[in-house]
């Protein structure tokens, strides 16, 4: 396999008949002959290398060292390390690169883009939601002294902006205490994270200067050429996600537009024997491959479990139905196969289409996996039910495997290896509070009392986590006598993380229960006094120590999530309404799709026509 190139020639020559490997006493028509054929073959080779799957190992015989260096996350910074996916693994990444094939889904993609782009109807949408996207009055709460904690987000959103913007400008993300931008290797050298982040949360705060000055930055200097590698993960939900929220909020086609170049981009990453995706895709080239520290070259479950509700408003937008057929794909392989107790394990091959490993986290590396079950049925208009089957049948399979209640009489969810419970929730596992509660109508009717009740139970022990500073760790236990508390020194780090606030602002529009809002309050005080810092806001290395160490990073996802949910916990609920929107996992908002409206409207118009 790995011998040199002068071997494998030479292995050439010894397998045709009648020549010595030297070539010698060949009189010169046979010579002739022979360098033709010769040619030839090393052209195929050089072709196959190219074009074949799964070339991989001969094409390193081939590439230069300097083609092929691993990528490695941590570039300085310790806080690069927690980078990937939103969700820290502290390995070193390396990749197995895989050349470009294009399939004819793809192709058809690149003759349609464009031809069909005027089937879709804004206006139409607009006429299909129930309620103005940013309500009666922009969502202002009568009562004054919610209008002022409000008023106060939006003094942080415009604190955090105005400080990225004269010190990153066009970086991805700010580092405020070295007053410089960061540029990270999660997004394959596209650029401005954090403008595409920000464009929904400007434009429902109202910050409409900077919302500009975030669309010009798209328009003029938006580069989608790029050729680095990139987690198609965090480019789908934070980029395809963030311009989709916001042509649906303004009605932008330039927003559009790069939404569906862009969607087109990550298409290769599905070129696999499965129809599986790997985690990094080389935008420019098209190439994939699996992390290098998932095991065994395997896809994790979060990564292409959260690719759904884009993909399906891409076709929506392109009329190219080559998004959804690619994420209907996923589940129908997901439902095929044996799940261990009905569960979903982190890691699965995208050769084989089976489990790698037995792990089982409603944390990172799983999480949104299931978030987009639920959120893929109330999208549908609740017509998609292979979504709701899905997500009740894995809730159930969690509740019996995972839930817990500690002797303190708080609920968490445990992690599973295996079989052995893992006493431990995630910082990132504290998303499913409300996704518990937005899904409680659904299920069972007698259920639905039941699942309200565990989502605020969820809800109450991630708050519990949220001491003594009032922010919470990456992680919390529940053994050793601990209870909700980081026992390593290793998970005590806050980095501006919205999944505790997220629930509550769930949590608030399903009960109005007025803890919800106190909680979100302490959580601004917290990061005020804590994380905010001369110029912007910073995560912290310990939340257990009042003395900060700050970690100089302004995660785009502050920007885009952590602040956008405090605002509308602290706005009427007619501010991006639940009637009419889901959220994203990077919370930017997405419309439900009334297929009948749009029919409707279509016909009407027709009627009209004749």
């Amino acid at each position: 396999g790995n011998g040199s190139t002068e071997e494998k020639l030479s292995m050439v020559f010894r397998k045709l008949p009648g020549v010595s490997a030297s070539g010698m006493g060949l009189r010169l028509s046979q010579k002739f002959m022979f360098l033709l054929f010769l040619s030839g073959l090393v052209t195929l080779c050089f072709g196959a290398l190219f074009f074949l799957p799964d070339s991989v190992r001969l094409k390193r015989i081939f590439l230069s060292k300097t083609e092929i260096q691993p990528v490695t996350v941590g570039s300085g910074s310790e806080n690069d390390v927690r980078e990937h996916l939103k969700r820290p693994k502290d390995q070193g990444m390396t990749s197995s690169r895989k050349p470009p094939t294009e399939s004819a889904s793809e192709k058809v993609t690149s003759s349609n883009h464009g031809a069909n782009s005027d089937t879709f109807s804004y206006k139409k949408f607009r006429r299909c939601l129930f309620k103005p996207p940013l309500g009666r009055d922009n969502g202002r709460p009568v009562d004054p002294q919610t209008n002022e904690r409000r008023e106060k987000v939006r003094e942080m959103m415009k604190f955090a902006w105005d400080n990225y913007k004269r010190y990153a400008w066009g970086k991805n993300e700010l580092r405020p205490l070295t007053r410089n931008g960061h540029i990270g290797n999660m997004f394959g050298g596209l650029r401005g994270a954090s403008i595409v982040d920000s464009l929904d949360t400007l434009y429902i705060m109202g910050l409409m200067d900077e919302y500009n000055d975030a669309k010009e930055w798209v328009k003029t200097s938006l580069d989608l050429n790029s050729n680095g590698e990139a987690s198609l993960f965090e480019v789908n939900i934070r980029y395809v996600g963030g311009l989709l929220s916001a042509y649906y909020l303004t009605g932008e086609e330039l927003f559009k537009n790069k939404a569906v170049e862009l969607g087109e981009k990550l298409l290769p990453a599905f070129n696999t024997p499965t129809g599986i995706p790997r985690g990094v895709i080389n935008l420019g080239s098209g190439t994939s491959w699996s992390w290098g520290w998932a095991s065994a070259g395997s896809s994790i479950l979060a990564e292409f479990g959260t690719l759904h509700l884009e993909f399906v408003h891409l076709t929506e937008l392109s009329s190219n139905p080559v998004y959804t057929e690619k994420v209907m794909n996923i589940r129908k392989l997901l439902n095929k196969i044996e799940k261990p107790h009905g569960l979903y394990p982190n890691f699965l091959s995208p050769v084989s289409g089976n489990w790698v490993q037995h792990h089982v986290s409603i944390g990172g590396l799983g999480d949104s996996f299931y978030e987009y079950l639920i959120k893929s049925y109330l999208m549908s208009d609740k017509t998609d039910d292979d979504a709701k089957k899905m997500y009740y049948t894995a809730l159930e399979a969690i509740e019996a495997n995972l839930v817990q209640k500690s002797p303190g009489g708080l609920t968490y969810m445990a992690e599973w290896r295996g079989g052995i419970l893992d006493h431990k929730m995630g910082h990132l596992a504290c998303f499913s509070g409300g996704m518990i509660g937005i899904g409680a109508d659904d299920g069972a009717p007698e259920k639905r009392q039941h699942y309200l009740d565990l989502a605020a139970e969820i809800t109450h022990t991630c708050h519990e986590s949220y001491t003594p500073t009032k922010l919470g760790p990456e992680a919390f236990r529940f053994d050793s006598g601990a209870e909700a508390t980081a026992t390593r020194l290793s998970d005590r780090y806050y980095i501006l993380r919205p999944e505790v606030i997220e629930s509550y602002m769930y949590m608030w529009r399903l009960t109005h229960d007025p803890k919800y809002r106190e909680w979100g309050w302490e959580a601004v005080e917290a990061l005020e006094q804590h994380c905010r810092v001369e110029s912007g806001f910073s995560g912290i290395r310990d939340v257990y120590t009042t003395s900060v160490s700050h970690d100089n990073m302004q995660q785009s996802f502050f920007l885009s999530e952590t602040l956008k949910y405090l605002y509308l916990l602290f706005s009427d609920d007619d501010l991006l309404s639940l009637e009419d929107w889901v959220f994203n996992t990077e919370a930017h908002p997405l419309p439900i799709i009334r297929n009948s409206c749009l029919q409707d409207d279509a016909t009407q118009e027709k009627t009209a026509s004749e």
